[in-house]
């Protein structure tokens, strides 16, 4: 057991500092797989937030549809961050630096999303 904490120990890279391409890739990776999580967790919130909006709508027209039109948005959202962080990691396509250029661009994207979700849980 020890033997394998030590192991994972020595591959995971010092993200403080990383000194090799393959680290600071590992990073950006480890930040993006962070950001990602998080993101994750303020759409189950916005999302169930949306849901209850439109549940308390009892009009006639069934109301304006929160739930419907934020997965829309997450939708497009998505497939925005992908395509913009290809076009981003074409700066380096094909050498060493394009999937950190990727990972970080959706570390960035993912993040400021995350801060648009949670501006959408209105304070009443």
């Amino acid at each position: 057991m020890l033997l394998i904490a030590v192991a994972l120990a020595a591959s995971s890279p010092n993200c403080a500092n990383p000194q090799t391409q393959r680290a600071m890739t590992q990073c950006a990776a480890a930040a993006y797989t962070r950001a990602d999580a998080e993101l994750t967790r303020q759409w189950k919130i916005t999302y169930a937030y949306m849901k209850r909006r439109d549940a308390q709508d009892t009009s006639r027209s069934g109301g304006f549809g929160y739930a419907a039109a934020l997965l829309e948005s997450q939708r497009a959202w998505l497939r925005f961050r992908d395509t913009q962080c290809v076009i981003e990691g074409g700066q380096f396509a094909g050498g060493s630096a394009q999937p950190m250029t990727q990972a970080q661009c959706k570390t960035r994207l993912t993040r400021d999303r995350t801060r648009q979700l949670t501006s959408l849980v209105w304070s009443r």
